[in-house]
């Protein structure tokens, strides 16, 4: 059922439609290098096939996964002599990512010099996939899921063409079950056929296809992910912004989506526990406590058991105040840092072991906060470049209002202390709860 011209493809209308760049370009046969990025059965093979047949050229099928760079030796080899009769070669390497970088450069003199046109097809993003002297060489266009609609037309093709399909075997069907296969598909036209044929199998020549039998005739539907691919840090990236985002029905999802797909769960430990402290921080100090302590319990329960304190986190992380306040003080805390990285530790903040530093005055102005009313001296804790400023500036949410209250009532009474004024009969904030 592959399409055999340009007409026949469904889907990619935001590639191939009159009027866009690509289709123009195989309808003229005027298509050099190329990279398509795309997801399994989104049609990368066909454009492939259909570039060469516009461009009259000769097609060699490829595969980066059971082929090497003795077999690019023969391809070239056998496009020199087509080239020497004046006809051109469409090379086509069918999972590029899997060559390795220096691989990879063995296209480069032969995609440079004309002799062989490069499709390249992948499922992963080029830009983390190929070299820079590749992809400087060819044009990435990207490919998109077959939508449902594409499908079913698709599905309707295959059930009616009797030279390539499922014409002659005299099929009956449900209105609806077509769409049950596309959405069984997830966007995947190969898998459709694949569903297709296996429910045809099924009820045998004359059959009626129905929604009963395609369920019933289909194998575990795999979760789309991959584990070393791109897709694990898209999926674990929604998940820190469902997170992020105070949403624990799409934090749930794409935990599910990515324990489905055979994820290690200490991956989504680790990326919980990074926001607690990150995106949740002081607006509720037992988020981290409560990451730490559902980790253990995973080691403790394992799976399946184990996914219920991450479920939990999950929820938690979600519906928990939000502050990246440490994030900044953190941030603005480092800068400092770096910009005075010769700074002198103040005299009354140095450590005074032996009498020659008591003497230079180490630690002589020293003042004990217990000693002081309210157990809050009045003394400058950065260096003399650096005093006056903030790193840390609590927030409103949470417990972080009681962190805000208890840091202004300290400011207040180290002004008082500096007026000479020392009352303090006002207490700071008991700051007990969350």
């Amino acid at each position: 059922m592959r399409p055999r011209t340009l007409e026949e493809v469904v889907g990619q209308e935001e590639l191939l439609a009159p009027g866009q760049l690509l289709g123009d370009a195989i309808r003229r046969g005027d298509v050099g290098s190329v990279i398509l990025w795309g997801p399994p059965g989104s049609g990368k093979t066909t454009l492939g096939r259909l570039i060469a047949r516009h461009t009259e050229r000769h097609f060699v099928p490829f595969s980066a996964v059971t082929d090497g760079v003795a077999r690019v030796r023969e391809v070239v080899r056998e496009a020199e002599g087509r080239h020497r009769m004046g006809h051109g070669t469409v090379l086509f390497c069918d999972e590029i990512h899997r060559f390795n970088r220096a691989q990879q450069d063995a296209f480069l003199p032969h995609v440079e010099r004309g002799l062989l046109t490069l499709i390249g097809a992948t499922t992963e993003n080029p830009s983390f996939a190929l070299n820079g002297a590749l992809l400087s060489r060819t044009q990435v266009w990207v490919l998109s899921p077959l939508q449902a609609d594409d499908l079913c037309q698709l599905l309707q093709r295959a059930i009616r063409d009797a030279d390539h399909g499922l014409g002659d075997w005299d099929l009956s069907w449900e209105s609806h079950v077509l769409e049950v296969i596309a959405r069984e598909a997830d966007g995947d036209g190969r898998r459709a056929l694949a569903i297709l044929e296996a429910t045809a199998m099924h009820v045998g020549r004359g059959g009626a296809l129905t929604a009963e039998v395609v369920t019933a005739s289909l194998a575990i539907r795999p979760a789309q992910y991959d584990r070393a691919g791109e897709s694990h840090f898209n999926l674990l990236s929604a998940y820190h912004k469902a997170l992020r985002g105070s949403d624990p029905d799409g934090a749930l999802y794409w935990m599910a989506r990515m324990l489905e797909g055979g994820e290690d769960p200490m991956v989504l430990f680790r990326r919980a526990t990074a926001m607690a402290a990150e995106d949740v921080g002081l607006a509720d100090p037992q988020a981290l406590r409560l990451a730490v302590a559902a980790r253990e319990a995973y080691g403790h329960l394992g799976p399946p058991e184990g996914y219920l304190p991450l479920a939990e986190l999950t929820i938690y992380l979600a519906t928990a105040p939000k502050s990246n306040t440490v994030v900044r003080a953190l941030s603005a805390a480092r800068a400092a840092a770096r910009d005075t990285p010769a700074a002198s530790v103040p005299l009354h903040l140095r450590n005074a072991p032996t009498g020659l530093h008591r003497s230079l005055g180490c630690g002589k102005e020293y003042q004990y906060p217990h000693d002081t009313p309210g157990g809050v001296a009045a003394q400058d804790y950065l260096p003399e470049d650096l005093r006056g400023q903030h790193f840390y500036e609590p927030g409103e949410r949470g417990f972080e209002r009681t962190i805000r209250e208890r840091m202004e009532w300290w400011r207040s009474q180290k002004a008082k202390q500096h007026r000479g004024d020392h009352d303090t009969t006002v207490p700071p904030p008991s700051g007990k709860g969350v």
